[in-house]
């Protein structure tokens, strides 16, 4: 689930997985594309690597409207599958 708690700041909860990360592409990607925006993910129970993929591709929607994406709160899990895909500076940068 994604919600925006504030101006430039969002959470995702839940479970992000293949299932769950169609209907979160667009929105996220508008929202990172809306101005700098720090996204918390203490509130992700699971994820697998459609998490990477749902990451990568809002920080590429941030990064073409010059706008930065700062991700809190990575859970162990997912930051370890950064870590297995050598993603962790693309997307564990600024914890």
């Amino acid at each position: 689930m994604l919600n925006a708690t504030a101006p430039g700041a969002a959470s995702l909860s839940g479970r992000i997985d293949m299932a769950s990360c169609a209907g979160l592409a667009r929105p996220l990607a508008q929202l990172a594309a809306q101005g700098p925006l720090r996204l918390d993910l203490s509130g992700v129970e699971s994820a697998d690597s459609a998490a990477l993929a749902l990451l990568l591709s809002a920080r590429r929607a941030a990064a073409a409207a010059g706008h930065a994406l700062t991700l809190s709160g990575m859970p162990a899990g997912l930051a370890t599958l950064a870590g297995l895909y050598d993603l962790e500076a693309l997307l564990c940068a600024g914890e």
